[in-house]
């Protein structure tokens, strides 16, 4: 496995509130996860968000910091409560309450990739995942934290713009009668994570590329959004979520005939949602 859970972008000169990360993009391996693991390895990358944080490279030249997961998703996932704990995985760890990430195998130590496949033929120890979560989790949220900080003490407020991809499948219940397909779904927890006009600029940098916007459904945000969400103190957070099969083949985990194009489509929103933080006086809280 990587030294580190991520790597971080700066910018050569800091113009923006706004923070980018991708927390599910790593793609680092180890040897000893893939002799762990039953899946091959295509299998093991199926609920990676393969290529979003090269989507996204571009965010330091407009003046924004990029973290990026190095650890991938099946090993820990960063976009999820450190108490997200599987007792389905996880030796010693006793079930409390119903929580549905956790029932269906995507804790903070996931039990199952896409589509429900097991990552392990058993269960791992409990010091195992604390290993993991003190090793990866903490050191990524200890930075992203560090990042929204250091924006809200220089422009006066913070915009976490959380980036991820999804399968194409996964709008197929959106396009039921005249309704146009959703390219980019954007997550506010339904307006408790973000101002509302923080979400309605986001939007309108998507639409002014071409691309077909929803929010909320079917992807609200998780816990990165809720975590850090606080529009009450003028941090705002917004997950992002893009259609895979515009910019890669989902099947074989490549990127397509219309990746370089789509790069530079997305360069240019996030230079768009990059000037939103070019504002220094925090926007109201809605």
């Amino acid at each position: 496995m990587p030294a580190t859970s991520y790597h971080l972008s700066r910018p050569e000169l800091h113009r923006s509130c706004v923070v980018f990360s991708s927390p599910h993009s790593g793609a680092e391996y180890g040897a000893d996860f893939l002799k762990a693991t039953m899946l091959d390895r295509l299998g093991i990358r199926s609920s990676e968000d393969a290529f979003v944080d090269v989507l996204f490279e571009a965010v330091p030249g407009f003046g924004a910091p990029l973290l990026k997961a190095l650890v991938p998703r099946a090993y820990v996932d960063l976009n999820r409560s450190p108490d997200e704990l599987d007792p389905a995985l996880i030796d010693g760890v006793r079930r409390r309450g119903h929580n549905p990430r956790v029932a269906s195998g995507l804790g903070v130590i996931p039990r199952v990739v896409a589509n429900g496949r097991a990552i392990y033929s058993g269960k791992m120890t409990l010091g195992e995942a604390k290993l993991r979560i003190s090793h990866y989790w903490q050191p990524y949220h200890t930075a992203l934290q560090s990042l929204l900080d250091e924006a809200h003490a220089t422009f006066g407020q913070a915009i976490l713009v959380d980036c991820h991809s999804m399968p194409h499948e996964a709008m197929d219940g959106m396009t039921r009668g005249k309704r146009q397909r959703p390219q980019i779904v954007l997550g506010d927890r339904f307006g408790a994570a973000a101002s509302g006009e923080i979400v309605d600029r986001i939007e309108a940098a998507f639409a002014a590329a071409g691309l077909k916007v929803a929010r909320n459904t079917p992807f609200a945000g998780a816990y990165v959004t809720q975590a850090y969400g606080r529009p009450s103190r003028h941090q705002h957070a917004v997950q992002i979520e893009i259609d895979r099969a515009l910019y890669m083949d989902e099947t074989r985990v490549r990127p397509n005939g219309n990746f370089e194009a789509f790069r530079k489509v997305m360069s240019q929103v996030a230079a768009e949602i990059a000037m939103i933080g070019y504002d220094q006086v925090p926007l109201a809280a809605e």
